[in-house]
């Protein structure tokens, strides 16, 4: 329980997240207006999608928990072997889901985007719940296991950073008209690199990482069993509350605001700013966030950034500036609040799990961690859905397959400006209320559960 993890296991396991946010940071910021402005799919199609999507996950995450919990430990432990196994199959399904199959017909493209984009759930979540159950055996050291979720959040930040900073540079093509569209065989190439670089990441994250904790089964995991145990867990269905809410609130932003920058501002090339005021913060808070959570903890410093978060976001909604410059400002200090989350949320799982096994007496964290990964993915599915959703309300125009998408109206453009900041100032004060009235494991009851285990 005291022991102090070497540099390389911490470096190892940021890895293994700058390989996952590749994917994941690229399917939030740019597979909407993949499907819109380059494959021409109708808004209504791209909700459907993302809900049924969805409900195969309802089956498909318990089920790999399960089978990650049963499966045999090998030579490299119990969870790292996943990520050698799974690494290059996620990079083939991120260049399958990117590409512009714009030959095919209406019903084709509407085919290929439903199989590539459900396989690539499915392959993701093959190496995303052992890379998540990893932290548990990594170390048994609750403030260990804070320094893995400040280091995760950092591999994360930085592999958010293709798909938000360096894409728009590059994946945009400007018509004899003047005006900007996604150009998606330069999106199609940025990909496959990207792909590349997660496979290579993964492998790394599982040469660099080491697992220390015995991994004890005393009886084989099932899923009604366990399900059921969780539904008395409040820690538990209080966390993905939150992290749903949160996972689809961030990923909204994501996708709204590529909407804002290339419609509102007109000038689409500053979104790749967008993830510098966002992730900012986050570097600036990293060298003090263990600290910060030993004084304070984790769930008081949580509610207090989403409190902030939404300061912010509904202060653009009221403003309607037309400043990029405080828009920018704004970003900023959404970034801010959101980043004691997106440090300490993979702690606060890891925690939680230790209670559900503390209720159970049962080491189960593939398929606990797999429940938790289908809450967010839930959130993954609400910023999809209902981003496309709000996209058709706020009246946006989509294009034709292969062709540029058009000029948009000018109250479409002021519709989609309120969508983007309104409905995350909501959703960020919603998590604090949460945060601060549901969940139960603050500072205090967490010191008395660890003194007594």
């Amino acid at each position: 329980m005291e022991e102090k993890l070497p540099l390389k296991d911490k470096l190892g396991y940021a890895l293994g997240d700058f390989a996952g946010q590749l994917g994941f940071a690229l399917v939030g910021s740019y597979l909407s207006m993949f499907y819109t402005d380059v494959l021409g799919l109708q808004l209504s199609a791209i909700a459907v999608l993302m809900l049924l999507a969805r409900v195969w996950d309802a089956a498909n995450d318990p089920l790999w928990g399960t089978l990650i919990d049963r499966f045999p430990a090998q030579k490299g432990g119990k969870f790292r072997p996943w990520l050698l196994w799974f690494g290059i199959p996620l990079g083939a399904t991120m260049v399958l889901s990117f590409l512009p199959v714009t030959g095919f017909s209406a019903g084709g493209r509407l085919a290929w985007a439903y199989g590539s984009y459900i396989l690539f759930g499915m392959v993701y979540t093959g190496v995303n719940i052992p890379y998540g159950s990893l932290a548990s055996v990594i170390t048994g050291n609750p403030s260990e296991r804070t320094s893995l979720s400040v280091w995760r959040s950092a591999g994360a930040g930085l592999g958010a950073i293709p798909a938000s900073v360096l894409l728009p540079m590059l994946v945009y093509s400007t018509t004899a008209a003047g005006a900007d569209y996604l150009d998606g065989k330069k999106l199609f190439l940025c990909v496959a690199g990207m792909a590349v670089l997660s496979a290579v990441l993964y492998t790394l994250s599982y040469t660099f990482t080491k697992e220390r904790v015995p991994y004890l089964q005393t009886e084989k995991p099932q899923i009604a069993k366990t399900a059921k145990a969780l539904l008395k867990n409040k820690p538990f269905l209080s966390l993905c509350a939150v992290s749903l809410l949160f996972i689809a609130t961030t990923m909204y932003l994501n996708t709204m605001n590529g909407y804002v920058f290339k419609d509102y501002f007109k000038r689409p090339g500053l979104f790749g700013l967008y993830a510098v005021f966002t992730y900012l913060p986050m570097a600036l808070l990293l060298p003090f966030a263990a600290k910060l959570c030993r004084r304070f903890g984790k769930k008081e410093l949580c509610a207090l950034g989403m409190a902030v978060a939404a300061a912010a976001n509904l202060l653009l909604w009221v403003s309607r500036t037309a400043s990029v410059g405080f828009y920018f400002v704004c970003l900023f200090f959404s970034g801010l609040g959101q980043a004691f989350f997106t440090l300490e949320v993979w702690a606060m799982a890891a925690e939680v799990i230790d209670w559900q096994s503390a209720l159970s007496g049962q080491r189960e964290e593939g398929t606990v961690f797999a429940l938790y990964s289908f809450a967010r993915k839930l959130g993954h599915t609400l910023a999809g859905t209902g981003g496309a959703l709000l996209l058709s309300v706020c009246g946006y125009q989509v294009a034709e397959a292969g062709r540029e998408a058009p000029i948009q109206t000018a109250q479409a453009v002021q519709n989609l400006y309120a969508a983007a900041t309104g409905v995350p100032g909501a959703a960020f004060l919603l998590a604090f209320l949460l945060l601060t009235f549901l969940y139960p494991l603050g500072k205090k009851q967490l010191e008395a559960f660890y003194k007594d285990r």
